[in-house]
């Protein structure tokens, strides 16, 4: 399994949450190497190509080491690694909490699809620079799991009309700043908010960047 770094260690590490619908929870979060976009603002593109090659094995001993059973997989694309996945949740105990990270370009199979607790996608709209990112007949596969929420990284209103034409529900769709440091989150939150009070939808806010800034494993 390819894990993401920092200074040569593997990044698993215990913080908040900090993004959608279980923002604020405790949790051990894991990132996994490897991505198949190339987003312009994305803050870790250092997973995206280089990391540390651990067994599932190694990877759920370090995180079953701190005293928390919430577990966050981000990357990079933790989906391109679909198999090992499977085998890690398999290594995590069965009454615990398993959040997976992805860019919706790749379905969630059926193992997955039904252990892990909570699908935040985050499907990456025109101004990512990626082409032909939103792919709606993958996009659907996760609208049939109840526990997939869509979270958009977006700069303005100029992003709605993207959002709107995939046809999801509405009850299960998150805006987020497009924000990498903390003077420009809160430089772009008041317009989201009111994009999310526009259009009736939820606002995710970003505490990782409010109370780390751009510091790594926090």
């Amino acid at each position: 399994m390819r894990v993401a770094q920092i200074d040569g260690e593997a990044e698993v590490f215990y913080s908040l949450q900090g993004e959608g619908t279980r923002a604020g929870d405790p949790a051990v979060f894991l990132r996994l190497a490897g991505c198949n976009r190339r987003c312009s603002w994305c803050d870790t593109k250092y997973s995206w190509e280089t990391g540390l090659e651990l067994t599932e094995e190694e990877v759920a001993r370090r995180m079953l080491a701190f005293d928390c059973r919430h577990f966050v997989i981000t990357g990079g694309e933790p989906l391109l690694q679909t198999e090992k996945l499977e085998n890690l949740c398999s290594l995590l105990p069965e009454n615990s909490i398993i959040e997976v990270e992805t860019n919706g370009t790749l379905a969630p199979s059926p193992i997955l699809a039904r252990r892990v607790n909570q699908w935040n996608v985050s499907p990456k709209l025109r101004h990512s620079e990626n082409n032909a990112s939103l792919l709606p007949e993958i996009l659907s596969s996760f609208v049939s799991l109840p526990e997939a929420w869509f979270k958009f990284v977006v700069r303005g209103e100029e992003d709605w009309a993207e959002i709107e034409s995939l046809g999801l529900p509405r009850k299960r769709l998150l805006l987020m700043p497009c924000a990498a440091d903390r003077e420009s989150y809160r430089q772009a939150l008041p317009e989201v908010c009111e994009m999310c009070l526009r259009h009736g939808v939820r606002l995710s806010p970003r505490l990782h960047v409010e109370l780390w800034d751009q510091r790594r494993g926090c």
